[in-house]
This record gives structure tokens, C-alpha cells and sequence, in this order.
């Protein structure tokens, strides 16, 4: 059974860190990838597991996978959304390891960038600060496949945030789309 407090609090979690993301998207230019930004995660396939582990300071993909060895919310979103690592992994043609990071275009890592700084604030609430999105990044990024480009500009954008705030690399990002 799920809670009602619960649904609640996920629908409110969600949409929150839509409208931060979407907010950024059109700061920066990327208007129609604001306003489809992760529009899965109100299918039933996302929402009712993130209903069910919903903690409200967490992802409850992370609570699913603790409790059940997957997250199938997880699974469905990040196959459905460009913005992610993950949806560009495939198998390596070139390099020894069997799957490698391709590169992703640069207004998908910009909308990644963006979504990293919108989870932070969801979750960080008022503990927020423009290093926390490089800091949870630096955490796992060991494990993270990402193709050497992409993770030059993602921890570049992180890093720029950290340092200069985000009025200077939001203007630095618009200037970078514009780019050809």
C-alpha cells in the first residue's frame, strides 16, 4: 500500500526538480529540452516506485536498489532520456572494454549539468552551494562511464559552478551553444 503522504511528497519532489531544471534550461537557451525534461518520471513505471521508496532526501531509485537489487524506475528513465550518462553507453568498437561513454552532444551534458545542480537543491534544500553539485559528482565519479570529451566539459561546467557561481557559467554555457 501506498502512502498518500507519500505520493504527495514524490509528485512535489519531481515537479520541483523540473521547474528548477526547466528554469536553467531557458536561462541558458535549451527551451524545448526545458520543457520536456524528464516528463517519464510521471509514467507509471517511474512514478509508482518512487511513490512506494519515496524518503523525500534521496532519490528512491537509490531506496529501490537497496531494497530490491534494481531500480526498474531507473531502468525505464534513463533509456528515455538523453541527459543521461547512461543512455550513451553501447558497445565499444575500438578501445579493449566490451561497452565505453560515446560522446554525448554538448545540450545534452549542458541539460545533465543543469539537472546535477537542480538534484543537488531538491535534496540539499538550504544547505545548497555552488561546489555541492562538483562534490557529489567527485564522490562516484571513479565508476562512471563517460566518454573523455563528455567528462571534460561536465567537470569543467562542475568546476567553473564551484568557483565562479552561477551567473559567470550560465553565461560561459550560453556562449558555448551558441558555438558550432
Amino acid at each position: 500500500m501506498i502512502k498518500f503522504r507519500n505520493i504527495i511528497g514524490h509528485f512535489k519532489t519531481i515537479t520541483h526538480h523540473r521547474h528548477l531544471v526547466m528554469a536553467y534550461c531557458f536561462r541558458v537557451g535549451l527551451y524545448g529540452q526545458g520543457l520536456l525534461h524528464d516528463l517519464s518520471k510521471y509514467s507509471p513505471t517511474e512514478f509508482i516506485p518512487g511513490c512506494i521508496y519515496y524518503q523525500g532526501n534521496r532519490s528512491p531509485n537509490v531506496a529501490q536498489r537497496e531494497a530490491t537489487g534494481v531500480s526498474s524506475a531507473w531502468l525505464h528513465h534513463k533509456g528515455r532520456n538523453k541527459h543521461h550518462l547512461e543512455y550513451w553507453i553501447d558497445y565499444n568498437t575500438t578501445e579493449g572494454t566490451p561497452m565505453c561513454g560515446m560522446e554525448m552532444p554538448k545540450k545534452y551534458v549542458v541539460e545533465m549539468f543543469l539537472d546535477r545542480i537542480a538534484a543537488s537543491k531538491n535534496y540539499q534544500k538550504e544547505n545548497y552551494r555552488d561546489d555541492s553539485a562538483l562534490k557529489y559528482y567527485e564522490k562516484g565519479k571513479g565508476h562512471l562511464m563517460l566518454h573523455h570529451r563528455t567528462r571534460e566539459l561536465l567537470e569543467s561546467l562542475l568546476v567553473m559552478l564551484a568557483e565562479r557561481g552561477e551567473e559567470a557559467t550560465f553565461e560561459y554555457v550560453r556562449q558555448l551553444l551558441k558555438e558550432k
